[in-house]
Order: C-alpha cells, then sequence, then structure tokens
C-alpha cells in the first residue's frame, strides 16, 4: 500500500509536538502511514454506517461529527485524505467534502496524540531527535 499522505504536513504535525526536538524523515513517514491506516478503517466503518442507513455517500455524521471545524484550520491537506478515505471501501461509495474534512480532523487529532506521546518517549530515551522507532514504540504500547 503506497502512502496517500505528504509527508510535509506530518512533519508540521509532529514539529508543532516536539518543541525543541528535531524531527527525523523516517518519522513523518511513518506516522503517514499510520495516520492512513486510521483513515482507512475509520472509513470502512463509516461506509458500513452509510449502508446500514440506505445511502452511498459518506458523510461527516458517518464519522461521530456533528460539527464540521473550517478545513482552512487544518494542517493535513483534503485531497489525500479523499483518496485514504477510499483505500477499504467499494467504488460505488462517495465520500462528501464535509466527511472529508471531518475525517481529517480526527486524523489530525490523532497525529497530535501520537506525536506528543513520540516526542515524549524520544525525551525519556534521552535523544534530542523524534525518530520511527518512537512512533513504533507508541503504537507497541498504547494500541
Amino acid at each position: 500500500m503506497s502512502v496517500e499522505l505528504p509527508f510535509a504536513p506530518v512533519d508540521t504535525i509532529i514539529r508543532r509536538n516536539a518543541g525543541e526536538l528535531r524531527v527525523s524523515a523516517e518519522a513523518a513517514e511513518e506516522l503517514a502511514h499510520r495516520i492512513q491506516l486510521r483513515g482507512a478503517e475509520l472509513a470502512e466503518n463509516a461506509a458500513d454506517r452509510a449502508t446500514e442507513d440506505g445511502r452511498k455517500t459518506l458523510m461527516a455524521e458517518d464519522f461521530g461529527v456533528e460539527n464540521v471545524v473550517d478545513k482552512n484550520d487544518l494542517t493535513l491537506p483534503i485531497a489525500p485524505i479523499d483518496r485514504i478515505a477510499r483505500i477499504d471501501i467499494d467504488d460505488a461509495y462517495r465520500v462528501a467534502m464535509d466527511a472529508r474534512i471531518a475525517l481529517a480532523d480526527i486524523l489530525e487529532d490523532y497525529a497530535d496524540n501520537v506525536a506528543a506521546a513520540a516526542a515524549t518517549l524520544a525525551r525519556h530515551a534521552d535523544r534530542r531527535t523524534v525518530k520511527a522507532e518512537d512512533i513504533q514504540t507508541y503504537f507497541e504500547l498504547f494500541e
């Protein structure tokens, strides 16, 4: 599975949680991959909810979101989020714009949580750089 999400916005998310720490390119790549997996899983669940309601269009409420944020407030770009949402669902489904924005918001919060924990792990290891191994360790410990 190729990673649809560009690494630059993911790097930005890690940096805003890392404070004074540096961020390796591999950490951004690893987190982008994990975000993609999570997004595909959430979209698959949302598709199941849409199907139960007799719809082929995913809506924000299928992701459990009532109030959709302004897309300009997000770091993650919407177009790759749309591609991520479609990875594991049937091509017959459509993803409404509010659903894309809702999913991007959920995934950005998810990324913030992982990045903050990875920065804590890097500090605990007495390193000045957040590495891919910090992201991997987070998932070994908490997922």
